[in-house]
């Protein structure tokens, strides 16, 4: 996939190739997270800063950019999840609902309630292996975000979270929307 945009690109395009602009664009701009600073898929990126009264078209692209590259280092993909798995290196904790862990989940990982992500907080050494998935991988990569932030080390979450390790390492597993 073309990883170029310009000020021209639509919305829609820049957040095929990259997932993450939105949060990014949100987190330092204020652009897209809520009904008033939201935008159209086939706005122009040009056409959504201007909207929002922001300049430097050019610095909003590199930062788009960077920021994806930072959201790069946070996840793993689920071929390396897979040996650490079999290595038993790591513990594995599903975000899901419990409705969605019991249709399908990874073997031996645990259900991350509330209770357990303040025992982790709280409790668990800060350097512990610890990678988080959800669905897609987007609330996996705000958790992982969030420890990060509470200090911890060691943490990662699903590239594509249990649908991406449907696609790429176990298409048995039941895939849903």
């Amino acid at each position: 996939m073309d990883k170029d945009i310009s000020p021209q690109s639509s919305m829609q395009k820049i957040l095929e190739v990259y997932p993450g602009a939105q949060q990014a664009l949100f987190a330092r701009y204020h652009i897209g997270g809520c009904s008033s600073c939201g935008f159209q898929p086939t706005d122009t990126l040009e056409e959504v800063l201007k909207s929002h009264q922001v300049g430097g078209v050019q610095e909003v692209i590199e930062y788009i950019k960077r920021s994806q590259a930072e959201e790069n280092t946070l996840q793993i993909p689920p071929q390396e999840l897979a040996r650490l798995l079999q290595d038993r290196k790591v513990t594995l904790l599903d975000l899901r609902s419990e409705g969605e862990h019991r249709m399908v989940h990874l073997d031996g990982d645990q259900r991350a309630t509330q209770e357990l992500a303040q025992e982790i907080v709280q409790k668990w050494p800060k350097d512990t292996p610890l990678v988080f998935y959800c669905h897609f991988g987007k609330d996996s990569l705000e958790a992982v975000r969030h420890l990060m932030k509470q200090g911890f080390t060691n943490v990662k979450c699903l590239r594509g979270g249990i649908d991406g390790w449907s696609r790429e390492i176990d298409p048995l597993l039941p895939r849903y929307q």
